[in-house]
């Protein structure tokens, strides 16, 4: 026998089973993020995963070896950092549709959203506990359940 709330239960069984899915592959997909960058005259190519751990160095032509100590240092960083920031973008794009509104995916991972703003003014509390907050110590449970006692 069927009951009127069965139709509903369904629906949000799917949509559960819906959201279960989507979260699976937004996390297979942020796991095979990488980003790639050359530097100038192709004097190195680095790849980095998505938390930008090197995954490849590679030297496609011999300009490195024209290059200082110091400069070929530069050159490392300055790439590897215009990789990391590849992955990155390429992350919060993966991530963003599964954020709340408003909250900035590549903010979010580079540390500097402003979180806080979504949590609520006050911590959500029933009615017996912000009047105790409020009004005092709640006296002893009476037949009608707890009451505030007014010192």
């Amino acid at each position: 026998m069927s009951t009127p709330f069965d139709e509903q239960i369904e629906q949000l069984q799917e949509t559960y089973r819906t959201q279960l899915a989507q979260i699976d592959d937004m996390q297979r997909r942020m796991r095979e993020v990488s980003g790639t960058a050359t530097a100038k005259a192709q004097a190195m190519k680095v790849t980095v995963g998505p938390q930008g751990e090197l995954t490849s160095v590679e030297f496609p032509t011999g300009a490195y070896r024209r290059l200082t100590p110091k400069e070929l240092a530069d050159l490392v960083l300055s790439t590897v950092q215009e990789a990391r920031a590849k992955a990155t973008a390429e992350l919060a794009q993966v991530m963003a549709p599964h954020l709340p509104e408003g909250l900035d995916a590549e903010h979010l991972l580079r540390g500097t959203a402003d979180v806080k703003r979504l949590m609520p003014p006050e911590p959500a509390m029933s009615e017996a506990v912000r009047q105790y907050v409020e009004q005092g110590r709640i006296a002893p449970d009476s037949a009608d359940g707890p009451k505030i006692a007014h010192n």
